[in-house]
Order: structure tokens, then sequence, then C-alpha cells
């Protein structure tokens, strides 16, 4: 019998479903593996065992009277430190909101506990979110999983780390300008983000309300679109595609593939060769708005995220990582007018992407253009810690702006994603061509 603890979330719950595995001794097996883990402090801020254990018993009777709350009743996950967990305080990564208790779940964690889903606990990430390495020098620094002197990617570190390393079958974690998908990538998972105002944001700690949005990091395609019914409160998605032949993807030209690691950029080419081979039809398109829109992001993201943590910034700025906050106060001096004018350009400019890709079912890019740069050499080095995390954040950041929704999944090169992006609240859709891309690769 395969190990309960290397399964998917979907293979698990099917397991549960034809009672071959208990939730209660997957749940006491996989906390026994995260203890004597030595990288436990690194990737959970804290566990949350005792209410982990109650649900999985729960979920045992459901399983034992054929009443299952459906395909992941019993299935454990892990929560970003940003979203509330009833009893446990919400830090964020930041010793600014040390103390912040959180009296109730928030509404994605109802909507999974109302499912079934089980929670394990908290994992850390970069320090409020603002940063796409994952190097947190105030709390912990998660490795990557192909490079244990390099970061896992940012901001959902933990997120990623605990079910990397397998101690977590899934986890939620939160996507402003590529959370999700980055340390997904270069750790060999798949990430969702999903469309702004998809997944409820009540009880989620704020960075860029223009841009924050929830999304899984998982083992499958499969696993992200049951998680995402689940925290949507929405009937599972059908993944059946209907038929790859016509199916048409555009390739992003530009930025997008300009000063690709050398890796990276053959990971996308053999990649791009797979799926045409495997019956995709790809055309290659420039988008000039694409462009325009990168060249807003000093103004909306530092000035939205200044604006959010300001009080608590200024009021005690000693307790941040330095080149946090730098990156926060890059939008002091910004001015209202510069911002509304920027807001107002980006509108437009979605508009036009939106008009250029309708004809298409997907948009196809590198998730990242650098591999996971290494721990120690960021902590010590302000330069390349500042041109590392712009690269990093660079592409997946064009979905966030564009406004679109995003889908990164493992290539056959270590740490290298592709990153398919569709129309606003096309979820859906996405998850099914981005379950055919998987086939494709893995063939």
């Amino acid at each position: 019998m395969t190990d309960p603890l290397k399964l998917s979330a979907a293979e698990l719950g099917h397991a549960f479903e034809i009672n071959q595995s208990d939730p209660v001794e997957v749940v006491e097996a996989l906390f026994d593996s995260i203890q004597e883990s030595k990288l436990k402090n690194r990737i959970y801020v804290t566990l949350t065992k005792a209410r982990a254990v109650s649900e999985a018993e729960d979920s045992r009777k459901r399983q034992r009277q054929n009443l299952r709350l459906g395909p992941l009743d019993g299935v454990p996950v892990s929560w970003k430190d940003l979203f509330d967990v009833a009893g446990y305080e919400t830090n964020a990564g930041s010793n600014l909101l040390k103390g912040r208790a959180s009296k109730n779940d928030c509404s994605a964690l109802k909507n999974a506990s109302m499912n079934g889903l089980v929670t394990l606990g908290k994992t850390h990430m970069s320090e409020l979110a603002f940063s796409g390495l994952g190097l947190n020098p105030i709390t912990q620094t998660p490795p990557c999983v192909n490079d244990l002197t390099a970061v896992s990617g940012g901001s959902s570190s933990g997120a990623a780390a605990s079910v990397a390393f397998g101690l977590a079958p899934a986890a939620i974690g939160s996507d402003t300008g590529g959370s999700v998908r980055i340390p997904a990538a270069w750790n060999d998972l798949v990430g969702l983000k999903t469309t702004l105002g998809r997944v409820p944001m009540q009880g989620v700690v704020p960075l860029c309300k223009s841009f924050d949005t929830v999304g899984p990091i998982t083992k499958t395609v499969e696993d992200a679109a049951l998680i995402f019914s689940v925290i949507t409160g929405n009937k599972p998605v059908d993944l059946q595609y209907p038929s790859i032949v016509g199916g048409r993807l555009a390739l992003l030209k530009g930025t997008a593939l300009d000063d690709l690691n050398q890796k990276s950029a053959i990971a996308f080419e053999q990649t791009v060769n797979t799926l045409s081979k495997f019956g995709f039809e790809i055309k290659e398109i420039d988008i000039d708005e694409v462009e325009s829109a990168l060249a807003l992001s000093g103004v909306l993201y530092p000035s939205e995220a200044y604006a959010e943590w300001m009080e608590e910034i200024e009021a005690s700025p000693e307790l941040m990582y330095d080149e946090i906050l730098q990156r926060f106060r890059a939008g002091k001096d910004i001015s209202a007018t510069d911002y509304l004018n920027a807001k107002g350009d980006l509108e437009v400019f979605k508009k036009k992407f939106y008009e250029k890709v309708s004809s298409f079912d997907g948009v196809i890019l590198p998730t990242c253009p650098i591999l996971p740069p290494n721990l120690e050499r960021l902590k010590s080095d302000k330069g390349y810690y500042v041109a590392q995390n712009l690269m990093a954040l660079r592409n997946t950041r064009i979905g966030n702006l564009m406004g679109v929704c995003a889908l990164t999944i493992p290539t056959n090169h270590s740490s290298c994603g592709l990153s398919i992006m569709s129309l606003p609240n096309t979820e859906e859709k996405l998850l099914r061509i981005g379950r055919v891309a998987e086939k494709a690769i893995l063939k």
C-alpha cells in the first residue's frame, strides 16, 4: 500500500472514500513526521494539533457513516500565517503584528472546514507578504526543496515548503504579485492565482487590496481544482476537456522572455515544444500594454502597501527587516495624483490586453526568469537582494496587473515552472487547460 503521506490531496481523499485510510491515523502520522523534521520550525509558525485531531475524528465518523462532506473530507492542509485561525495569532511574518489574536476563522477557512478539510497549522512567510523571495530574517526562512541553501520563494514560502517536504498534502497561500506561483514553481508544485474577489478575503491580512488574492499550492492540477472549489464554496470543477485539437495558446513575448536564466530558458523552450507536439496551436504575440502596465508597478504597489501599513510601520520601524521596510517606504512620497493616474491607465491597458488574448485558451510564459537564489548571499548583499526580488516577481506580476487568473505547473526541469494565464473569472477553464498541459508534460 502506498504511504498515505505521499499521496496527493485527491488521492488521499479517495483513500478515505474507499476506507483504505483513516483520517485520524493519517493526521497523527503527519504530526509525527512534522515533529521529526529538522525543518519544522523553519516551515511552521504554529501547529494546530488539537483542532486537527478533533476535525479528523469528526471526519472519521462521517466516513464510517458514509456521510462524507466531499472529495477532500479529512484531508489536512496548512495555512499561510496571514489567514485568521480562531484562537491563534496572525502575525503575517512580522513583529509589527505580534499579539494580534484571531477570534474567528477567515472566510476561506470557514469554507474549507465546511467541506471537512483538516487544519494542520500556520506557515512562515515573507514579512507582511512584501517579497517574492521568502527570505525573512525576522522570523524564519524556509528552504527550497531542490537546494537547501536557497530560499523557497515568497511570499508563501512556508506554504510551498510544507507541501514540497511532505509536511502537508496541500497548502493555502496568497498572491499579490506572484506569492503563490513563485514558491510553487521553485519547489516543483502547482500554484493557482485566482481572480481578484473570487475567493473571499475576510480575515486575511492585506498588503495591496487592489491585487490581493487567495490560492492553493498543491502537488497536482486536480488538487488545485478541488481546493479552489472548496475555498470558494462551489461544486468541484469538471476537469474533462472536450478536445485539445484546435486548442490555442498565446506565447507572450517581450519582457517576459528577457534575461532568462539559461536553465529557465531551456525548460520553457522544451515545454513549449512538448505542448505543440501534444496538439496545442501556439502563436507568439507581443502585447505593448503588458510592457506599459509593468512600468506602473513602482507606483501602484508601494503606494498601496505603504498606505495600508504606514501607521504600524512608522510607530516601530526598528521591528522590521530593513529591505522590507525600505520597500514599503518607497510608497511614502508617491502623490495621490500619480497613483490615481496609474490606476486609470492600468484599466485601459487591461481592456486592451483582454481584447488581444480573448481568442486564445490561455497565455503562456515562464513562471519565473530566475532560479532560487542563495539565502546567505541575499542576507549579506543588498544589491543582490533587490535585483533578485525584482526579477523573481517580474513575470508573475503581469497576471496581477492584468487582473487575470493564472496557474503555474511543473516542467521536467527542477525549479522551472510554466505559467498559463486566462481571462478573469475563468478559473474552471484555466484548470482544464492546465490539466491537459500537465498530462502532456508528464507523458
